[in-house]
C-alpha cells in the first residue's frame, strides 16, 4: 500500500483474539500500527474512499445483511511461506461467503486485487518479520487455543499505511 494513499476495507473485527494477539501485531504486523486491530479480512483493497457514495454504502449493507450470522473458532497456526503468521478461522465458511456477497455486489474489487487464486480466510499474527520471532510467537499463541468467538457485523474501515490512520466507516450487521 502506499504510504499517502487512502483506501478502504471491509472486515470482521475479532475482539476475543486481541488479549492473545494483540503484542505480537503490535511487533510484527504493520497493520496493527496502522490501528486495525485484530481481523479477518472480507475484502480489501475495496471501493476507494471517493467513490464510497450513499449508494455504494447501502449496496455494501446489503451484500453483509445476505449473509446469517455465525460463530467461528481460530483453531490452529499456520503460515504463508515463511513470511506470514496466521490464525485459522473455522469453520471458514462464513467467511468465504461474506466475501463472495461484497465482491458479488462491487465485481471491480476482487480479493486483495486478485492477486491470489484462492481466497484463505485467515487471522494475520505477523507478516514480513524475522521469522525466529515470528516462530516464537507460534509457540506462545498455540497453546492458548482454541478461541471462539460471534460474528455478527463487518465493518468498513478507510485509512493509510501511517500510525494510527484508520478509522470506521459504518458498522454492517449480518443476517439474523
Amino acid at each position: 500500500m502506499a504510504h499517502g494513499t487512502e483506501q478502504t476495507a471491509v472486515i470482521v473485527p475479532v475482539e476475543a483474539a486481541e488479549p492473545l494477539v494483540g503484542r505480537f501485531r503490535a511487533a510484527y504486523d504493520p497493520a496493527a500500527g496502522w490501528g486495525v486491530g485484530a481481523h479477518v479480512t472480507v475484502l480489501f483493497p475495496f471501493v476507494p474512499p471517493d467513490a464510497l457514495d450513499a449508494a455504494a454504502l447501502a449496496d455494501l449493507a446489503a451484500a453483509v445483511a445476505s449473509v446469517p450470522r455465525f460463530t467461528a473458532t481460530l483453531t490452529a497456526a499456520r503460515w504463508f511461506d515463511e513470511r506470514v503468521l496466521w490464525l485459522a478461522p473455522e469453520p471458514a465458511e462464513g467467511f468465504r461467503a461474506l466475501t463472495a456477497a461484497v465482491w458479488a455486489r462491487f465485481p471491480d474489487y476482487p480479493p486483495y486485487g486478485g492477486q491470489h487464486a484462492e481466497v484463505i480466510p485467515h487471522l494475520t499474527v505477523g507478516d514480513s518479520a524475522p521469522v525466529d520471532r515470528l516462530r516464537a510467537a507460534q509457540a506462545a499463541i498455540e497453546p492458548l487455543l482454541p478461541v471462539p468467538f460471534a460474528v455478527s457485523s463487518a465493518r468498513l474501515i478507510r485509512g493509510r499505511a501511517a500510525p494510527d490512520s484508520w478509522t470506521t466507516v459504518a458498522e454492517l450487521s449480518l443476517a439474523g
